[in-house]
């Protein structure tokens, strides 16, 4: 298991360092100059290359690349050239917006869609997991931009019982949860029919295998067998499944708190390529980058420590 987690940990390290590597070989392939943009096209070309030559684009490739690696490793991201802050600041400044958003959403998935898939493998290809079946494929096809804007609509417009945008006062707890419902149920909902039809399937091949057979022979009744022997092994998967939604999550949430005018990373990152910010985009996208990887390494990790078949493959 030791070994499996040294790989894992080199893999992980791999995928950052070519990820890295990618973003600044990207920057050079968008169109457009980024010092036109953010000095406005009365700027000098002197005020144009010392920008330049402050944001490092001036270097060769290969030296901008070992550059950006090491002053990452040194836990440098440079300095905005907009705010003058520093962009590790910045971002770390908006990133627990996002994550606490993140969290509440596939809290509220797994809440929601994992009971609705047990109870589709309990009674499969009855009318309620036929209709469960067809509202969570409606929900996987949805976009979260317009979930969140039948949202704001129904809750917000119609109905007045939520608040549409916002994070709300930081003194006040309740006003913030208040504030996370409308967003975190307009991303969580897509990962409830997925989260649904997957644990649906996952269950229902548990429960065909022959350790389950064997203990209904026993006599053990059917709730016993689904909490103590066939759920703790059909949601294993699901572990992973969390791991690696985070990307897809990140940019969920994007849009999310676009329509919601909440803060955030996927804001930050909007508003930063609006403005050719690259050193900021760059950022973010690492920043997201190493958490998707970071998740998906510990899902990996914990799958292997929960299910012995996979130390065993291990």
């Amino acid at each position: 298991m030791i070994s499996a987690a040294l790989r894992q940990i080199m893999s992980a390290s791999v995928i950052l360092l070519l990820a890295m590597t990618c973003l600044v070989l990207i920057i050079h392939l968008v169109p457009g100059d980024p010092a036109t943009t953010l000095l406005g096209p009365r700027a000098t070309e002197a005020s144009k290359a010392a920008l330049r030559s402050q944001m490092g684009f001036d270097d060769p490739i290969p030296v901008q690349v070992f550059s950006f690696i090491l002053k990452v490793l040194h836990g440098d991201l440079g300095i905005d050239v907009i705010s003058r802050r520093p962009i590790s600041a910045i971002v770390l400044g908006q990133l627990p917006y996002t994550m606490t958003l993140i969290g509440v959403s596939i809290l509220l998935a797994a809440c929601i869609g994992i009971p609705l898939g047990c109870y589709s493998a309990l009674h499969r290809n009855g009318s309620v997991d036929n209709l469960i079946g067809v509202l969570s494929i409606a929900a996987i096809a949805m976009p979260s931009f317009v979930i969140a804007i039948y949202c704001v609509l129904l809750f917000s417009i119609t109905l007045k019982v939520l608040p549409a945008i916002g994070v709300g006062r930081q003194s006040d707890m309740l006003d913030q949860i208040i504030h996370l419902v409308l967003p975190a149920l307009a991303i969580g909902l897509n990962w409830v029919g997925y989260l649904a039809r997957f644990i649906r399937s996952s269950l229902l091949e548990v429960l065909g295998e022959r350790h389950i057979q064997s203990a209904r022979a026993h006599g053990l009744t059917e709730s016993r067998i689904l909490f103590s022997y066939a759920l703790p092994l059909a949601i294993l998967p699901t572990v992973t499944v969390i791991g690696v939604s985070v990307g897809p999550l990140i940019s969920a949430a994007v849009l999310t708190e676009i329509v919601f005018a909440r803060p955030g990373i996927g804001k930050l990152m909007f508003d930063s390529i609006a403005q050719r910010n690259y050193p900021v985009v760059m950022a973010v996208v690492l920043v997201t980058t190493v958490l998707l990887v970071v998740c998906t390494t510990i899902a990996d990790l914990l799958n292997g420590l929960i299910d012995p078949r996979v130390r065993h493959r291990s």
